[in-house]
């Protein structure tokens, strides 16, 4: 078997595991996974640099013997939640959700309009900027104002015609 050929073979069995808290260590991501099947390897992954170093990064990559092993890790594991957090599993082989619909999206649009990737996401987003301000103005005109009454002088020395103001 050739090197792309091994490097295939293993990454059949590789599980992307994520959305970790960052309390949970190496040995607990290996007690958490060892019961499906037989781990060959952990990638538990830490910050390098910066003011998180030495910090786990929430994410690591678990090697199954078997792509059977690491797909019944998978079912079994994924959106299970530890510590408060829904993991995040999948073969590590797989494009994950967000990376596939954005990404597929956009590159369909370059490939059927001919325009750029790079366009298409900027128009995205201006559509969105457009949305969430079209839903500002009409909440501001319904009076549900998302700002605080300011406070006077006397409402902080607590006269009595404001006393009765709750905030």
């Amino acid at each position: 078997m050739d090197v792309k050929g091994l490097e295939r073979y293993e990454a059949e069995g590789r599980l992307y595991v994520g959305n970790l808290d960052f309390r949970i260590s190496e040995s607990d991501v290996i007690k958490m996974f060892s019961p499906f099947g037989k781990i060959t390897a952990e990638d538990f992954l830490w910050h390098t640099r910066g003011p998180k170093r030495g910090e786990p990064r929430g994410y690591a990559f678990v090697q199954y013997t078997t792509k059977e092993e690491a797909q019944l890790a998978k079912e079994k594991m994924n959106g299970k939640l530890v510590c408060g957090r829904p993991m995040v599993v999948h073969l590590a082989s797989e494009k994950s959700s967000l990376d596939s619909s954005d990404s597929h999206r956009a590159l369909k649009d370059k490939k059927v309009t001919g325009g750029s990737a790079i366009r298409s996401a900027q128009t995205d987003r201006a559509a969105k900027i457009a949305a969430i301000k079209n839903k500002l103005k009409s909440l501001e005109e319904e009076g549900c104002s998302t700002k605080r009454p300011r406070l006077t002088p006397n409402d902080l020395t607590g006269t009595k015609e404001h006393s009765h103001k709750k905030f």
